[in-house]
């Protein structure tokens, strides 16, 4: 498989983010491309929550999804947009940070919504609520493609093996993790965590990011990476925005999995903790 991640810096104009990716999906193809990767909120990126909430829009409505869709289908290229926000009938208002596989025909293959919320209290007094703006997802979801079974995930999630087990129990060989770290996480445990997470599943892990400065003022860490099932790095983008064409051998796998059977060596945990 010839993977393209796209590492962006999104801001708060949808349109213009959608144009970037319509781009990305064209420079994709010219080099022969299987899949374009998109970071996390790939059409839109902004913390000012009063602005946003102009702008979400239903996914029916979603200019960038629209686009998307009609470009890969000109281009005849699967495109995996990591997430877009997206706004529901939920009772409560909240949105989903949903993410979308799109084959090359411009038909929506799979959806996943982002199940793991960044809520936390602050030392400074300062608190951060994502589920107050977003919903949780409840399902987990892995997607057949023509090259492998692959296994959906949003940034904060990969914070929680979990997930990652039971993407890799469902035969995912491929774990997909679009993120929109911040510098001081992504200095301390973005290399670590995705490196860990290939290990544990023997599988690739295709972590497309946001980087750079952005609209809304926030900082993120860049540092899109693919990994290969043995741990080792083979791709890293640094903190510059743009295309990067990447080959992934997927015999890579089976090869992994053979010198450490880890998944065929796994038994099932009682979840009852047994205190002597």
């Amino acid at each position: 498989m010839r993977a393209a991640l796209f590492q962006m810096t999104s801001g708060i104009d949808p349109a213009a983010n959608a144009d970037a990716i319509v781009d990305a999906v064209s420079e994709a193809k010219e080099g022969g491309a299987d899949v374009l990767f998109t970071p996390e909120m790939a059409g839109y990126l902004d913390r000012d929550r009063t602005r946003a909430a102009q702008l979400v829009t239903t996914e029916g409505d979603n200019i960038v999804l629209t686009r998307v869709r009609e470009a890969a289908a000109k281009a005849g290229i699967w495109v995996h947009l990591g997430s877009l926000a997206c706004a529901s009938d939920r009772e409560d208002g909240r949105w989903s940070n949903r993410s979308f596989m799109i084959e090359d025909s411009g038909t929506i293959r799979a959806r996943y919504d982002k199940i793991h919320l960044f809520d936390v209290d602050l030392a400074t007094g300062g608190s951060w609520r994502e589920s107050a703006v977003y919903a949780p997802g409840e399902d987990v979801v892995a997607v057949d493609t023509p090259w492998a079974r692959m296994g959906l995930s949003v940034c904060y999630d990969l914070r929680f093996p979990d997930l990652y087990r039971a993407l890799s129990d469902a035969g995912a060989t491929v774990l997909l993790v679009p993120a929109a770290f911040t510098v001081p996480t992504g200095d301390a445990h973005w290399h670590i965590l995705l490196r860990a997470r290939a290990i544990e599943a023997g599988a690739f892990v295709i972590a497309c990011a946001q980087t750079g400065q952005h609209a809304d003022g926030r900082i993120t860490y860049g540092h899109s990476l693919v990994i290969d099932p043995w741990g080792d790095v083979i791709c890293d983008l640094g903190q510059t925005s743009g295309l990067q064409l990447v080959d992934i051998d997927m015999d890579r796998v089976a090869d992994v999995r053979s010198r450490v059977p880890a998944i065929a060596n796994r038994r099932r945990i009682a979840e009852t903790v047994t205190l002597a």
